[in-house]
This record gives C-alpha cells, sequence and structure tokens, in this order.
C-alpha cells in the first residue's frame, strides 16, 4: 500500500466512526446541548469541520516550505480559537453544518489525492499537521458522543 492509500484509508476509517458515532439520531437529538460541556453533536459536527478547514489552510502553507502561525501567538491559544470558532458558528442551521461537513471533507480528500508523494511519507509536518487536524482528532469527539448516547440510555 502506498503513502497515500495508507493515509486516505486511515482517514476513511476514523471518518466513518465518527459518522457512526452519529447515525440514526434525530434532528431534535443532533440539537441538544450537554454532549461534550455545553455543545451538541450539531456543534461537534460544526467543530470537527472547521478543524479541517484549518487543514485545508496550513497543509499547502507547508507543503511550500513555510510554517502556519501558532494558535498561542495569533489567537491566545487553541482553546481561544475553538470558543471565536464556536460563536462565529453557533446560528448556522443543522443543514448547513451538514452541507459544509460534506463540502469541506471533500476538498481535504481532494487534497490528499493530489499532494505530493513524499510529503506522505514517513514522519513528515504535512502528515502531523494532518493526523492533528484529522483522524487523530475525529476519536476524541467520536468517544464523547457514543458516551452521550449511552448514558442516555441508562
Amino acid at each position: 500500500m502506498t503513502p497515500r492509500e495508507e493515509l486516505l484509508k486511515r482517514l476513511h476509517r476514523a471518518w466513518e466512526a465518527f459518522h457512526e458515532s452519529y447515525a440514526g439520531l434525530s434532528d431534535p437529538d443532533l440539537l441538544k446541548a450537554g454532549v461534550t460541556g455545553t455543545w451538541s453533536v450539531k456543534d461537534i459536527i460544526a467543530h470537527v469541520t472547521w478543524w479541517e478547514e484549518e487543514a485545508l489552510t496550513h497543509l499547502p502553507v507547508i507543503l511550500a516550505g513555510g510554517r502556519p502561525p501558532r494558535y498561542s501567538v495569533t489567537y491566545g491559544g487553541i482553546d481561544a480559537f475553538n470558543a471565536r470558532m464556536t460563536e462565529l458558528r453557533k446560528d448556522l442551521s443543522l443543514g448547513e453544518v451538514l452541507r459544509q461537513r460534506d463540502l469541506v471533507h471533500g476538498r481535504l480528500v481532494a487534497l490528499l489525492e493530489t499532494a505530493p508523494e513524499p510529503a506522505l511519507a514517513g514522519q513528515t509536518r504535512f502528515r502531523r499537521r494532518l493526523r492533528l487536524d484529522t483522524y487523530g482528532h475525529y476519536p476524541k469527539h467520536t468517544r464523547a458522543i457514543r458516551a452521550w448516547r449511552e448514558r442516555r440510555l441508562a
């Protein structure tokens, strides 16, 4: 398996598990607060999407030999960035969040399908950023949604 195939497979597996964590929930269930803190499943999907957008913004910078700005300098830290993005997206409809999820994820897959092979092999800065923003990030939220669903059934 090539590095590209391996990365796409890893991304796909984690993405599918994330989707399965909220599969079958009704729209009202997707909007209920309290899954993680005050966030609903909709908020978590929006969160995962904005981190994929961050990957799409910064992976090309890495490919060009640059360094993305540090969140601690630009936003006051990752928590501050997440709070800012939560505020910016809180009023999006569920339909819009789902539309953005699909659009952004499709763009991410397209980027991986065309990224230079050397960036995909080994422990590169490209792979590290990709892991942090995507397939290494999804499982945290997959587990949180599954745990929330289990608590609701108890």
